[in-house]
């Protein structure tokens, strides 16, 4: 490319960063320009990176450099800590992104909220319906895990307590494995999202259908719904997210493919990562409060109840104050 159509091409860019630069420089600057501010000087840094290449006119290259020179100085004296990061991602930023991005998330809970609910009392009705999703030898040790007669609840029911730090890493790895594949797979035009959010609907509903209707639904009722509030509702963000590359994928818009999936996993891996805090949470949980028996199906419930409304308002209401828009 010539170096005047570079320039008509992205001089007005320049102007616009430069004007952003004053303002930061001065201390005037709305909340907004800061959040753009990273991409648009990266995109600085790669216009200087190819005027460079190209052999474009050293004031062309002077001036780039300035600006370059200038938005790193800017960059770094704004640049929170990494801790102070993390704070205001899970305080705000996170329920903000699920707000905007509410089309994928409601498309997939849909999903497995749907498919779980609705094999639950297919499964409930119908008694045999388990074994079209879940093997013989499967139901048989889900059985042996909920049996009300246990010292213990869940998986390894009879480790000691001593152990539980251990099943806290178990569940760790098995669900962070679980909603990394919803998402990852994604990127297969939606269609691996798609199924693994199903798929996931219909075996857990299977199960929750079955030890109801067999007797055993204090045990496993009392037993999910404490960490289920974190680990259910990380699930289904995590096939969000994975839609929402496969969406880019298949409706691109304007963009090309690549452009439009590069904008998309921006916002998707943030959510994952609400997604691996949610799962943390819900992994202590399951690991020193849901296997215990000391506590009374009652207290669980309303424990567990309370988590569910916890985790609603965080992403109704959290954000939310005037200096936080979403």
């Amino acid at each position: 490319m010539k170096q005047h159509l570079f320039e008509q091409r992205h001089g007005a860019d320049w102007q616009r960063f430069e004007s952003r630069l004053a303002s930061l420089e001065n201390g005037k600057v709305e909340r907004k320009d800061c959040e753009s501010f990273a991409a648009d000087y990266r995109h600085i840094c790669q216009h200087l990176a190819l005027a460079e290449e190209r052999g474009y006119s050293s004031h062309l290259i002077d001036q780039l450099q300035q600006l370059a020179m200038r938005g790193h100085q800017q960059f770094y004296r704004h640049r929170s800590h990494l801790g102070a990061q993390i704070i205001r991602f899970v305080i705000a930023g996170f329920p903000q992104l699920v707000r905007r991005e509410w089309r994928a998330v409601a498309a997939g809970c849909l999903l497995f909220f749907g498919a779980l609910i609705g094999m639950g009392l297919l499964t409930w009705l119908f008694p045999e319906m388990i074994y079209s999703v879940i093997a013989p030898e499967q139901v048989r040790e889900m059985e042996q895990m909920y049996d009300p007669g246990a010292r213990r609840i869940g998986r390894f029911s009879e480790r000691d307590s001593g152990d539980d730090w251990m099943m806290f890493g178990f569940y760790i790895m098995n669900n962070i494995g679980i909603a990394f594949q919803t998402f990852a797979s994604g990127l297969i035009f939606a269609l691996g999202s798609l199924f693994f959010l199903l798929y996931n609907g219909l075996v857990i509903g299977a199960v929750a259908g079955h030890l109801t209707r067999i007797g055993y639904s204090e045990t496993f009722w009392s037993f999910v719904i404490g960490h289920g509030a974190f680990e259910l509702t990380a699930i289904g963000l995590a096939g969000a997210a994975g839609l929402k590359l496969g969406w880019a994928l298949l409706s691109p818009g304007r963009l090309s493919r690549t452009e439009a999936l590069r904008q998309a996993a921006g916002q998707a891996i943030q959510l994952v990562a609400g997604v691996i805090l949610f799962l943390l949470i819900a992994a202590f949980i399951e690991a020193y409060w849901s296997s215990m028996t000391y506590a009374s199906a009652v207290t669980k419930y309303w424990v567990g109840a309370g988590l569910w409304l916890l985790v609603v308002a965080y992403f109704l209401f959290a954000g939310r104050s005037r200096h936080a828009p979403d």
